[in-house]
């Protein structure tokens, strides 16, 4: 396997982190080109100087000396989409949140890129343009959502028009159990509190909302082009599944391990090939259960609300998007009650003018509209 030249959008975050784990486990196969985050200069700092990358940037500029200096001679300060679009470089690991996604991940498939997809919101913003600038440049799109690798892996040697269905699986977040009075006093830190996973901050309050599993309707949709009644959720507490693929003969597959993203994340490193891994092994000699139940639409908004947001397309998935990770910062400041997410999101879908066909420029102005009106509410 020849050495992979890899830049990683978003190395200080939890894909990002756990990445560099993986590539640095994988020895020689894969060398880092770039690197580029947020305002986590130190942890970059501290990455820079492990890996020496070519290229390398940070959202605050005057982090540019140390953090050229943590990478050595030669280095260069290089914005996001000029590091993905380096003819250089092999693979583009877009592990960002929200909105920040976009440009890199359409600039590197618009230079032909394979993209190992992390950010979910970048789908649902503008699937049909990212899909399009795939098919236009060239790129690929290889995903790491634990669901979605899972029904990549299951679709291996498959026939698409033999899919019944997909059921991406749910494990309910940290207020499954929760009742309607409990969740109007729940806290950001018990947001934070993800029952099965270790994820970033944005991505643990979606799953506790149930927001991200509507919003993976939609990636699942634009990844393996499956028609939206075809695809299911059921809530699985154990995250020991992470999806399942129902064939028309009545066969189902599932792909099944621990709860660990650097699964996902090296299997979509190393495609087409398996290699041994760091991550945990799922121990079949100790007893286990495995639940499954549909999830309660009522209880969780927020799917509902995703769901809708499926069938709609067009301008809904940029405004729902954009809403809610404006109400989620707001709620984890402290300025709105967790129940205040999804009627904020519903209240911007209801007052932007709906297109079925929209521009790259009218969904990124409606990305800033959306978190506008997000931020008149009042605050507690």
């Amino acid at each position: 396997m020849k050495t992979k030249r890899i830049v990683i959008i978003g190395s200080t975050g939890s894909i990002g982190r756990q990445t560099l784990d993986v590539v640095q486990s994988l020895g020689a196969r894969f060398r880092v080109t770039g690197l580029a985050a947020g305002r986590n200069e130190t942890l970059l700092e501290e990455q820079a100087r492990r890996f020496r990358p070519r290229h390398i940037w940070a959202e605050q500029d005057q982090a540019r000396p140390a953090l050229l200096a943590a990478a050595g001679p030669g280095a260069r300060w290089t914005p996001m989409e000029e590091q993905v679009a380096d003819p250089d470089v092999d693979l583009v690991v877009v592990g960002t949140v929200g909105r920040t996604g976009l440009e890199p991940t359409l600039a590197a498939l618009r230079a032909g890129k394979a993209v190992v997809l992390a950010n979910k919101e970048v789908l649902v913003m503008a699937g049909a343009v990212i899909t399009k600038a795939a098919s236009d440049g060239g790129g690929e799109l290889l995903p790491v959502d634990s669901e979605h690798s899972a029904i990549w892996q299951c679709l291996w040697g498959e026939e698409r028009d033999a899919i019944a269905r997909v059921l991406l699986t749910a494990s309910g977040g940290a207020f499954r159990d929760y009742s309607p009075q409990q969740l109007e006093a729940v806290t950001p830190e018990q947001a934070l509190n993800h029952p099965t996973w270790q994820m970033g901050r944005k991505i643990t309050v979606d799953s506790a909302t149930l927001i991200n599993k509507g919003f993976e309707v939609i990636e699942t949709r634009w990844l393996f082009d499956v028609p939206l009644d075809k695809i299911e959720i059921v809530m699985h507490r154990e995250s020991i599944i992470h999806s399942l693929v129902e064939f028309v003969d009545g066969s189902v597959k599932a792909q099944v391990g621990d709860p660990d993203m650097r699964v996902p994340i090296q299997y979509a490193l190393t495609y087409p090939r398996r290699m041994p891994g760091i991550a945990a092994r799922l121990d079949f000699g100790r007893r286990m259960q495995l639940d499954f139940e549909p999830p309660d639409a009522e209880r969780f908004g927020a799917l509902a609300l995703g769901l809708e947001v499926a069938k709609s397309g067009g301008t809904a998935g940029a405004v729902l998007n954009a809403a809610n990770e404006a109400a989620v910062a707001r709620f984890r400041a402290g300025e709105l009650h967790f129940t205040d997410i999804v009627p904020s999101c519903r209240a911007g879908l209801e007052q932007h003018h709906f297109d079925p066909s929209p521009s790259l420029d009218e969904l990124e102005k409606l990305d800033v509209w959306a978190r506008q009106e997000v931020l008149r509410w009042a605050c507690l």
